[in-house]
Formats: C-alpha cells, structure tokens, sequence
C-alpha cells in the first residue's frame, strides 16, 4: 500500500482490493474470545459480557468484550496517574519518537485494522482504509505542532536585569477519551495521540460497537513502546463511560452526542474545580446551492457527503438548501447520481455504501421516512434493503417539508437528505443557520460575492466552496481543522489543526530572579 489514501480518494491503488478482502474474510470466519481491558499494559478480564454483531450480517461474527465497571476505571485511572508523572517530564522529542512508532506500528497492519473497522461499522473498503491512514497522519501532524512550537515553551519580558519570565503549557494529568462508533481508529487516535504528545496520559473507552478496533489499536500502542500505564484501555457500554467522567480524571475529550457531551461538560463543572472537556457533537450540516452554481458539481458534492459511510458522520450533509431557480433541475441531478449508489456488504467490490449500525438506527431511519411521508414528499428511496438480515437501508432524498420541521432541524445520522427550497442567498444562510449545530457547512456558487457573503454570515467552523469531493465532509489532519460552532463544539477549537494540542495542556507563567 504504497499510495497515501484520503477521503476524497477516487480508486483504491493495485492489489489492494484482494489485501482488505482477504483480511475481511479471515477476520469474519475467526473463533474470538470476549476482548479484555488493558491496564498498564496487562489484559484485565473482568466484569459482564456484552456484545454486538456484524452489521452486514445477522448471522456473521458475534463480537463480545468485557464491561468495565467503577472499580476497573479507578484501576485504570489510578496506574495512568502513577505513569505521567515520569511520562509528563519526559522530553517532548521523546514523547514523539514513541508515538511515531505507534503510528509505524498502525502503518504495518492498516489493512488489518481497516478490515475490523469495516467488520465492525460496515463502513466500505475506501472510507475504512482512508480511516488508518487519517489515524497515522494525526500522529504526524500532532508531533510536527508541538516539535514547531518548541514544546509550547517560550522567553517572556524581563521587568529587571536580574529576573527571567518564562511561559509554557504544561500537560493537565490523566485525560479520558472517550470515543465513537464512525470513525473508531481515527477519532480515538486523534484524542489520545493529542493527548499523550502533550504530556498527559489517558484511559480511552472505546464505543461498545467497536470493541475489536479499540483492541487492536491497543496492541499498535503496546508496539510502540510506550511505558507501561501511559496507555489504558477500559471496553464497555454507556455505564462505562459514566463511570469515567464521575472519576477524578483531570479532563475528558469526547465524540459523540449533543446530550452526551453536555452531560460529560455539567459532571466535569462540579466538584473542587471545573475541569476541561473537549467535545465534539454532531452536526445538521447544510450545503447552500445558488442560482449561479454549477449543478453537476453540487449534486456531486452533496451526494457524496450526504450518504458516504450512510450518513453517519458528524459532518455529513443533511440538508440541501436550493435557490428556486435551480431547485428542479439539481433535485434531478441529484437523485439520478444516487440511484447509482449500490448498497451492500462491503466485502463486494461493487458496493459503494455499507450498512447503517444497528437495529435502532434502522427503527430512526423508518420513523424518519413515515414522518416524511406523511409532511413532505420522499423523491428517492425510504425503504429498508432486505439482506442477510443486515441492517441496510436506501439513501433517501425528501422534500417539500413545512419550514422549521424537526427533520431539517435534527441530527439522524442517517442516509437521510432534505431539500428545501429558498427565494435567494440570504434566506438560504438565514436556514443554514437555523439549527443549533454549527459544524460544517458549504456553498455551491461561481459569484465571488456569494461566496464572500457565505463565509461572512454561515456558523459553522468547517466550511467549503464548491467541494466536488464532499459538499460538508472529508476533512483531513494539516489540510482542514474539525471545529465545532455552537452546539457541535464545546471549545470554538478542533481537531486536525494548528490549535488542537494546546487545549490538553495548562499554561504556567514562571519568573526567576538570580
């Protein structure tokens, strides 16, 4: 695998196919025991089994691990704080060769860890491949920012001849991360690896859908050399995560719901101090398509962003925001470029979309479809695809919904498109930012006062201009930073970018006089 993979990728490199294919097969037809915590660098196996399948396939491979109760996060929490204190003094450059090699480590079985991911969220070759490499370029670019900033240390103004005023950012303690089903490499990477390179040490809890993926990067890091305890791993479901923002833990960086995240942000509030949470929490993601678009740009864009990995990420696009003058003609577009879509497994080469999650997320997916029907006009799809007692539905394209429904206002995360139509730009921006999200949004125009007039009044902290590739998604480590506005973020900073690292660490301002 020699060719860098983005998501905005167009074709797998040669002899790939066959690579992720035969590590999907193998890992499908494996004998597994439950998957354990690992706690300063040990396999723990304790408390309830639970367990998910494989969302291609009611039949296919059972996934089981452990939940970890309050006693096994205080474990966990407990041998990380006993770990930074040597970690947190260890040179910078250090911290970054041991992470690099964990980043070499996920380069050596990305097909691999490609492979659980994909078993595990039925995500497709493409989107899951893309993912390991998204996590080993999250490495890179967090150690390149502490390594250009010099370790986030630097001289300040002397008031006296006889006095030095230094200022630095110093690592907060034991962070936990707490991290997603959609992007269960990547996400996690991004916390911990933040986390880690600015001195802090962790215990992740991964999402109860991923607990294989969660393994596997622990085995990357244990690769990597890290001093045992630096890295703890705790599996379980919501009373998992529960428990670890109820610990003494110093901060909390999250990916996951609005209701989550706000009840992560009220728990950390309380007690002796307000300790830091970094939360990213979804998004209702427009793309605005003016009169002056170029339409088989934007029907590409928006079908791309909207349905890739079912529209279950953050950033996908739900909502297409269409000036009347165009609003037909790109429906048209919009739908006949959808049709060509191929849900499926995504071991077959020929599927270009997977599964959504699980069972409930089909129920939210039919609830949504019968409400549509009912307020609105369904153009394209709204039926669930019977296969192998998968969890597989049509990408759907609805329209005409009265202004301000709840399905152009709420987060599905679900292959799940509304349309609505605006007299001009500045209704458009106005819908746009109606939601309480502000996560990422796009415009498809050729007027440069458009687009000048988009990116002055859109609320949204990633926007695009005519993005052929994702109209809202396909943000990448160095290139585009992921920061959520409003309900989506719990800073104004995000991940992937120049401002990201800082917010795991304190800042400490020291004066010596000699």
């Amino acid at each position: 695998m020699s060719e860098r993979l983005t998501y905005t990728s167009g074709a797998l490199p040669g002899g790939l196919d066959e690579e992720f294919e035969g590590a999907l097969a193998r890992l499908r037809s494996a004998s597994l025991e439950p998957f354990a915590h690992r706690i300063g660098g040990e396999e723990v196996r304790r408390g309830e089994v639970f367990e998910r399948r494989d969302p291609c396939d009611a039949r296919g491979q059972i996934i089981r691990a452990y939940a970890g109760d309050g006693r096994t996060v205080g474990e966990a929490l407990a041998t990380a704080r006993r770990a930074q204190a040597q970690w947190g003094r260890m040179p910078y450059g250090e911290r970054c060769a041991h992470m690099r090699a964990v980043a070499g480590s996920i380069a050596e079985r990305r097909v691999e860890l490609a492979a659980v991911v994909s078993l595990e969220t039925g995500k497709t070759r493409m989107e899951s491949l893309a993912e390991a490499q998204e996590a080993i370029d999250l490495i890179e670019t967090y150690c390149t920012a502490i390594e250009t900033a010099e370790g986030f240390t630097a001289p300040l103004a002397s008031l006296t001849a006889s006095e030095r005023n230094i200022e630095t950012l110093r690592p907060y303690g034991v962070f936990g991360v707490i991290a997603p089903f959609n992007f269960p490499l990547a996400l996690s990477v991004n916390m911990l690896s933040a986390a880690l390179i600015a001195g802090n040490t962790v215990v992740v809890k991964p999402s109860q859908a991923t607990s294989w993926t969660g393994a596997l990067l622990a085995e990357a890091l244990a690769q990597g050399a890290l001093p045992a305890g630096v890295f703890n791993l705790v599996q379980g479901e919501a009373d998992t995560g529960r428990a670890l923002a109820l610990s003494d833990v110093a901060g909390i960086a999250f990916t996951g719901s609005v209701p989550a995240g706000r009840e992560i942000a009220r728990l950390l509030s309380a007690g002796r101090w307000a300790r830091p949470v970094l939360a990213e929490m979804g998004g209702k993601n427009p793309a605005i398509v003016t009169a002056n678009a170029d339409l088989e740009k934007a029907a590409e864009g928006i079908a791309r962003a909207a349905f890739g990995l079912s529209g279950q990420k953050c950033s996908a696009c739900s909502r297409a925001i269409v000036a009347s003058e165009v609003h037909d003609e790109l429906l048209e577009r919009l739908c006949a470029l959808t049709r060509t879509f191929l849900v499926g497994d995504p071991a077959d080469r020929a599927s270009t979309l997977g599964p959504v999650i699980d069972g409930r997320a089909v129920a939210r997916f039919e609830q949504s479809v019968e409400v549509a029907r009912r307020d609105g006009r369904v153009l394209l799809g709204g039926e669930r695809i019977e296969l192998r007692g998968g969890h597989f539905v049509e990408p759907t394209v609805v329209s005409d919904l009265p202004p301000g429904h709840a399905l152009s206002r709420r987060e599905l995360f679900l292959p799940f498109l509304s349309v609505t139509r605006v007299a001009g730009l500045s209704e458009a921006i106005a819908e746009a930012n109606a939601v309480d999200y502000g996560l990422s949004a796009g415009i498809f125009s050729e007027d440069d006062a458009e687009v000048d007039r988009f990116l002055q009044g859109i609320e949204a902290g990633v926007v695009y201009v005519n993005r052929r590739a994702g109209a809202t998604t396909g943000a990448w480590p160095g290139a585009q930073s992921f920061c959520g506005w409003k309900a989506s973020g719990a800073t104004g900073k995000g991940g992937l970018g120049p401002y990201y690292l800082q917010q795991f660490m304190r800042e400490q301002s020291r004066t010596i006089v000699r």
